[in-house]
């Protein structure tokens, strides 16, 4: 058995604004296992500002290790790997590929088979208020009916406005709204904020304050009147016990889980059984994977049996992204095997 890896920069279609700035471009790295005649391949894609992952060392000494050790397997790999979840996801990627019956298909079953799709939301990136008000009115016509809307980029009233221009058009039940803050909003205004913000009957706002701030979360999510979803603050988290004490203290409405970031399928499951023992609900996000690192969550997302519309229609924002055979119809997340992709 012998591995190797290359790295692949993804260009974005046009630049992608986040609460750490604009991104116009995203490494990732293609790992390949060769055995016996077969091959298999994953995505090890850290997020650059946000995972763990040093990525001082990433290539040439964390990811050459894996690859001179793969002969140990995935189990004992990944035990080995917890301070570079990027790279435990992609070695459990790449080990299911070199086992698979069908090339690509990690998980088979009627999503697969194009029989079933997975329910997303449409993600409005951050922008100006033209911007994101074009960005609304293209899911809203693309058939969405769950709408994600990242706020924390420009003013607080320009981004509340805009979401109640939404609701004064759409109900809730025309249109689910959530709100992702990525830490924008301060423990002393939080409050405020999410009264205002629950007037407008929102689904849920994702990481209101910073991660880290654990008894300033607790406060909100026991007052808040809108519910909470924790996205930062599972990253680096890697010991189960720690798990179950964060969540028992801050006791979320929702986590979102992020494969790449918090330790691949194995690392998502242990948060998700720690999660349904609180009565804690959750959701599957992508964090800017390729098409490689996307397929094997969404396929891997739908055997979790879950029909709360999930984040993972990222998809389209790369100019030169690798072939696939999701494709997004209505809202719906579909895997439509082709002999001929493009």
């Amino acid at each position: 058995m012998k591995a190797t890896y290359q790295k692949y920069t993804l260009q974005f279609k046009r630049p992608a604004g986040t609460s750490r700035g604009v991104l116009t471009e995203k490494p990732t790295w293609l790992l390949t296992i060769e055995h016996n005649g077969r091959h298999g391949i994953g995505e090890c894609s850290p997020l650059p500002g946000l995972s763990i992952d040093n990525l001082s060392d990433y290539q040439h000494s964390k990811l050459l290790w894996t690859c001179n050790h793969i002969s140990l397997g995935k189990d004992v790999l990944w035990e080995q790997l917890k301070s570079y979840p990027s790279i435990q996801f992609g070695v459990e990627q790449a080990f299911r590929s070199l086992e698979a019956q069908e090339e690509g298909v990690l998980f088979p079953s009627a999503f697969t088979e194009g029989k079933e799709a997975i329910p997303i939301n449409g993600l409005i990136w951050m922008g100006d208020k033209n911007f994101m008000q074009q960005q609304i009115r293209e899911k809203l016509s693309q058939g969405f009916r769950c709408i994600k809307m990242k706020i924390g980029a420009i003013d607080f009233e320009t981004e509340y406005d805009l979401l109640k221009g939404i609701r004064q058009e759409y109900t809730p039940s025309d249109i689910e709204l959530r709100v992702d803050a990525n830490g924008a909003f301060s423990p002393l205004d939080a409050l405020e904020k999410l009264k205002r913000l629950s007037d407008l009957q929102l689904h849920s706002i994702e990481q209101p304050i910073r991660a880290g701030q654990y008894e300033a979360m607790a406060h909100l999510c026991e007052t808040s009147p809108l519910p909470i979803a924790l996205d930062e603050e599972l990253i680096g988290i890697v010991c189960p016990y720690r798990k179950e004490e964060m969540l028992q203290w801050i006791k979320p409405a929702y986590i979102i889980l992020k494969p790449s970031l918090i330790g691949g399928y194995k690392g998502s499951e242990e948060w998700i059984s720690l999660a349904e023992k609180e009565n804690i609900d959750w959701w599957v996000t992508s964090a800017l994977e390729g098409n490689v690192g996307l397929s094997a969550i969404a396929q891997w997302t739908f055997t979790l049996k879950t029909n709360i519309p999930q984040g993972l229609g990222t998809g389209s924002l790369y100019t030169n992204n690798f072939p696939s055979s999701l494709k997004v119809e209505k809202g719906k997340l579909w895997y439509k095997p082709t002999s001929s992709l493009s």
